[in-house]
């Protein structure tokens, strides 16, 4: 049984997370087998949109800790080739068809879709905050969503599918035997569009796409290395163990006074400064 499961038909290639045992997390074998479907999706004559989507209770857990725990160190393994999803080189349109939980690393990949489709009892995290030394800023601001709700996401709270489908960050929500028909509705419907203005449209509203300024993501990298990395590990062994966390914080406690802050950024770019 294939990791990630492809069939095309009529134009239109799903590409299937198949490891529901482990809520298909990212492993180095699921990354290794998307970036081959994804490249298959590129390089395909016979498939112009592609349907996105998970087996089993969840479309994608997000990092599968088992094996950063394993490597003993968390982030990618250097074995995994290029992803053109990932890497934003498809120029055809991708739908998510969003099956479960949506957390960490799966609810990226759910927000790197054009269009996203999703059941209602579906859950959505940005897990950041949990796993690391800054929690993820940017992602309410990509999907202009409301400043308060963008600091709850931020924060890792889990948020349901209705909520996120209010605030217009899906486009559907479905029963979950209506997923999949609906998803397949709004590809048959881009089907139906001259090529030229379905990937010129793609590349219009992609531009589109809010982004982080520059002196907001020079301090973003700054504060993602504010902190004891020894948290980064403890985090997932906790995960793991099923207990509490125990942090430690800083390696230095005087350095919560000395948190990066944009009011520095600014200056030091205002005098031309390391940036």
């Amino acid at each position: 049984m294939a990791i990630v499961e492809t069939e095309k038909q009529d134009g239109v290639m799903v590409v299937r997370m198949n490891r529901p045992d482990r809520l298909n997390a990212l492993g180095t074998e699921l990354r290794k087998a998307l970036a081959e479907a994804w490249t298959e999706f590129r390089e395909s004559e016979d498939a112009e949109v592609a349907l996105f989507t998970g087996t089993g209770k969840a479309f994608c857990a997000g990092e599968d800790m088992k094996e950063s725990l394993e490597r003993g160190a968390p982030g990618l393994s250097s074995e995994i080739p290029e992803d053109p999803y990932n890497a934003g080189k498809l120029d055809k349109p991708v739908i998510a068809a969003v099956n479960g939980y949506a957390m960490g690393g799966g609810f990226m990949l759910v927000e790197r879709a054009d269009l996203r489709v999703a059941v209602s009892g579906a859950i959505f995290e940005m897990s950041e905050a949990k796993r690391w030394l800054l929690g993820g800023y940017q992602h309410g601001h990509i999907a202009n969503i409301p400043h308060a709700v963008a600091t709850e996401m931020a924060f890792a709270y889990r948020i349901k599918a209705d909520r996120l489908h209010e605030l217009g960050f899906l486009n559907r929500l479905t029963e979950p035997d209506e997923l999949l028909p609906a998803a397949h509705e709004m590809a048959e419907h881009l089907l139906t569009l001259p090529p030229a203005s379905r990937v010129n449209t793609l590349t219009m509203m992609r531009a589109m796409r809010p982004e982080v300024p520059p002196e907001l993501a020079e301090l973003a990298r700054r504060l993602r290395d504010h902190g004891s990395k020894s948290d980064l590990m403890e985090s997932r062994q906790a995960f793991a163990e099923k207990r509490p966390p125990q942090f430690k914080g800083w390696d230095d406690p005087g350095d919560r006074e000395r948190t990066p802050t944009i009011e520095t950024v600014r200056a030091e770019l205002s005098d031309g400064g390391p940036a």
